[in-house]
């Protein structure tokens, strides 16, 4: 049985890296989540957590999540299909869940999307929310990720969070940047190429999954001003990003605990940040730093 008077949260992706920690981090904080899933007895095995299996952009589904919840969180973007898949999913199916969640009287709908919507050509400074985003050429990932993003700001009548972190550092069989890059790494010399002063922006799943569940669950009060909290019936991006680090930190932590060299190239690089002064006014702060997030790798590749 779950508390009746616990807020009701829905998660998208509910088995990815980040899906799984944010059910964690909205169960700690005493939420009963609702977590959607594609296969049968893949959600988090957390107290609190309830499985509902489906695809999240099924209409009929959508609504029975959506219905009685206080706020949606979704996750899900399918990375690595391709860009018609990533469409179709993306940027067609999250404002389905969207426009169910304002029918069903949600308060809050929160979009994990990602910093790679930005440009970050050579050249371009640090990157804050009004920043450039990137050109239709910039590949099927970021401008889908974009498309989404604009897709759920013609969404009214809901309050709206566009969540964006750079690298999610994390251990995990999913994790891009502890376990699927590194692999590449190990089989593929051309992975091992780096520029080494290029910027590494990057965060931790254990703070990104605090910053959403704090927002899904109104600890962020809303406000007139963006900077001062998410927006009340509009549309709020919100960069999560830890402090500063280089491509010298990430693959050569990569390539030291593989027993690799990594090979260091000189050219045109991205040496700017990833701004995340907006989610520090609403009271956000990474306590994941990244000494121990570059540990977490090495002992994850040594192991």
């Amino acid at each position: 049985m779950t508390d009746s008077s616990s807020p009701v949260v829905v998660v998208t992706g509910a088995n990815g890296l980040v899906g799984a920690r944010i059910c964690a981090a909205l169960a700690e904080r005493g939420a009963t989540v609702r977590a959607v899933v594609r296969r049968p007895g893949s959600a988090p095995d957390v107290a609190g957590v309830e499985e509902r299996v489906g695809e999240f952009y099924d209409a009929d589904l959508a609504a029975s999540v959506a219905r009685g919840a206080d706020a949606v969180v979704t996750t899900v973007h399918p990375m690595g299909s391709d860009r018609e898949t990533q469409h179709r999913i993306a940027v067609e199916g999250t404002p389905v869940l969207a426009r169910a969640a304002r029918d069903a009287g949600v308060a809050r709908f929160v979009h994990v999307s990602t910093a790679a919507v930005y440009d970050r050509s050579p050249g371009v400074e640090d990157v804050n929310e009004s920043s450039a985003l990137v050109p239709d050429d910039a590949g099927d990932y970021p401008v889908t990720k974009r498309d989404t993003d604009a897709a759920l700001a013609e969404v009214d009548g809901i309050t709206r969070v566009v969540v964006r972190p750079p690298a999610i550092l994390g251990a995990g069989e999913t994790s891009v940047w502890n376990t699927l890059h590194p692999a590449e790494v190990r089989d593929d010399e051309q992975a091992r190429h780096g520029v080494p002063d290029q910027s590494f922006a990057w965060v931790h799943v254990e703070d990104l999954a605090a910053l959403v569940a704090d927002v899904a669950l109104g600890r962020i009060p809303p406000a007139a001003d963006a900077e001062e909290g998410p927006v009340e019936g509009g549309c709020t991006p919100v960069n999560v990003a830890s402090g500063p680090a280089t491509q010298r930190d990430y693959l050569g932590t990569v390539t030291a605990a593989l027993g690799l060299e990594p090979v260091w190239d000189e050219a045109p690089a991205w040496t700017g940040q990833i701004l995340a002064d907006r989610a520090r006014a609403w009271g956000w702060s990474p306590q994941v730093r990244l000494d121990q997030a570059l540990k977490e790798i090495d002992e994850g590749l040594r192991g």
